[in-house]
């Protein structure tokens, strides 16, 4: 059974997912449309080898780095896809092509290629939805704000409540107060508004086990 992408959302500060053979809390999500799964994930990062290997994430073994080693930190990313989409799941803080897109030349997108990515950004608030729409813009905005681009994407984050009143629309005392009043239930609403925008439905109990295939990805 599938659950949509919303639960996402709601376990975004459910903490650290380690002691599962999969992953639920704090995932951070990346999709791409327009071009192949594989070469999404090579352009990532994934190894060749690992990725034909289809190893499942709750049978991917990652390395335990050791004091002075020159290999990169490695994080684990489990993956799919749904209907046009390729999506990209990882819980070690935040969101590989995030941390990326700017400064390694494979994870920009070329032209047609479209590119959605929720970043939670643990580690360096605030968390941001980052989207590329194929004609060589990225438009980023933090959680609870409208990403400036006037798209679909852009009217689905308003539909599902995850554009909050600023300041100036409202003043200060009605802002603070929509936020105190709606801001624990942010996280859903962003995904939830992805995934009513890119029709993307990933089943939260196979994500959960580490049913689906994984690879290593080195950190940017």
């Amino acid at each position: 059974m599938s659950d949509g992408i919303a639960w996402i959302g709601v376990y975004s500060t459910a903490g650290s997912s380690a002691a599962l053979p999969g992953m639920l809390g704090g995932i951070s999500l990346t999709c791409a449309r327009g071009i192949d799964a594989d070469e999404f994930l090579i352009a990532l990062g994934a190894d060749l080898d690992e990725l034909a290997d289809r190893t499942l994430c709750r049978n991917l073994l990652v390395p335990a780095r050791r004091p002075g080693d020159r290999s990169p930190h490695v994080n684990r990313a489990m993956y799919g896809t749904c209907g046009e989409w390729v999506y990209v799941l990882e819980d070690w803080g935040t969101a590989t092509w995030a941390t990326g897109y700017r400064k390694v030349e494979s994870m920009r997108p070329a032209p047609d290629e479209e590119v959605v990515c929720v970043a939670l950004n643990a580690w360096s608030p605030p968390q941001r939805i980052i989207h590329a729409p194929g004609d060589g813009s990225v438009y980023q905005a933090k959680f609870g704000q409208d990403n400036g681009e006037g798209s679909a994407l852009g009217a689905a984050l308003h539909a599902a409540g995850a554009v909050f009143p600023s300041t100036a629309e409202v003043g200060e005392a009605a802002a603070v107060a929509h936020f105190e009043k709606y801001g624990p239930q942010l996280p859903e609403s962003v995904f939830t508004a992805v995934g009513d925008y890119s029709g993307l439905s990933i089943d939260r109990t196979a994500v959960e086990a580490g049913d689906l295939p994984a690879v290593l990805i080195p950190m940017v």
